[in-house]
């Protein structure tokens, strides 16, 4: 099976006020997208990387062929999401990926999708089995995501199908931090010593 990602780096970062972008923030001088990007890389056979639009600085962090730009991007993570699905080229299961989430591995990516069976709905978790990130989603399920709308991402499309649902556990909070904010990254940073 091909491994085809698609990471939603399409947001407008809006809780980081006039901190910046999170998306940019670095970490050890390599902005977080292109980390992620990276990572992806190593673990996927395709990456795809949902932006804003060409002129955004993120544009410049990834190639020009995996770049699916989505003007509705203000609408919400529904309309990244459904933008980025119905521009892939013909993809069989896809991994959904937040572009904020630092502490996710290439080992994390990578166990996520060893972990794959077909037809079920393959979901990152912390060690105590909470669920989080990434999100693989079978291809029967593709069209749904097409459905989309509002910023609740696939939540919905998870619930409907979630006798589908495996949880692989990935290391400590792995799967579930997220930094969306001025002081979420401050706090990360501090316990990163």
């Amino acid at each position: 099976m091909e491994r085809t990602t698609l990471i939603l780096a399409a947001g407008s970062s809006s809780r980081m006020g006039t901190s910046g972008d999170k998306l940019l923030e670095k970490i050890n001088n390599t902005p977080l997208l292109a980390i992620i990007t990276q990572r992806a890389m190593a673990a996927s056979d395709r990456v795809y990387v949902c932006l804003p639009g060409p002129s955004h600085p993120r544009a410049q962090l990834v190639q020009p062929e995996q770049a699916i730009w989505v003007s509705e991007a203000h609408e919400g993570m529904g309309a990244t999401i459904r933008t980025g699905i119905g521009a892939l080229p013909a993809a069989s299961d896809v991994m959904i990926l937040p572009a904020d989430m630092p502490e996710l591995t290439e080992q994390d990516l990578a166990s996520v999708w060893g972990a794959h069976e077909e037809g079920a709905i393959t979901r990152g978790a912390s060690a105590a089995g909470r669920a989080g990130h990434p999100v693989i989603f079978p291809q029967d399920l593709l069209r749904e995501l097409l459905e989309l709308r509002g910023d609740e991402g696939a939540r919905q499309v998870i619930v409907r199908h979630r006798h589908r649902l495996h949880l692989v556990p990935l290391p400590a909070e792995h799967a579930l931090t997220d930094l969306d904010t001025p002081q979420a990254w401050a706090a990360w940073r501090a316990q990163q010593g």
